[in-house]
């Protein structure tokens, strides 16, 4: 009969290693999703403000002159998010109320972490800005 040594067999060790390994694993891809969804957010809450403050300077017949179609046109071009066009805030230059900068359109939102459904994490305002100077 062989003597056996447990302390030299190595059987399933590659089992423990990825139980150790995959709840790691798993977080970090999680993190790389939602910081990749608050990006791209983001990114097109800033796309829609700039394009719509710049469209309200330079050329208002394509995007219009009130206030309500202003925050139509920024709520179609935010880069394939759906947010409600009251979620802009427009400032029409005007002689009355001069801005400094020109017409401003301001957007706020809410992001909802993936994760919040096991963590209960509360969810975060995402801002966006931009001040377009008039056509001279």
């Amino acid at each position: 009969m062989k003597s056996y040594n447990l302390y030299r067999d190595d059987k399933g060790a590659v089992t423990v290693e990825f139980t150790l390994t995959l709840p790691i694993f798993i977080a970090l891809m999680f993190g790389v999703v939602e910081v990749g969804s608050l990006t791209w957010i983001n990114l097109g809450l800033q796309h829609a403000v700039e394009l719509a403050a710049r469209c309200a300077s330079v050329n208002a017949a394509l995007c219009g002159s009130t206030v309500a179609q202003i925050q139509n046109f920024a709520a179609q071009n935010s880069y394939g998010l759906n947010p409600p066009a009251s979620s802009f805030t427009v400032n029409v230059t005007n002689t009355l109320t001069p801005l400094a900068c020109g017409n401003q359109v301001y957007a706020q939102t809410s992001f909802s972490w993936m994760t919040a459904y096991f963590f209960n994490a509360p969810s975060k305002a995402i801002t966006a800005q931009s001040c377009f100077p008039l056509n001279s």
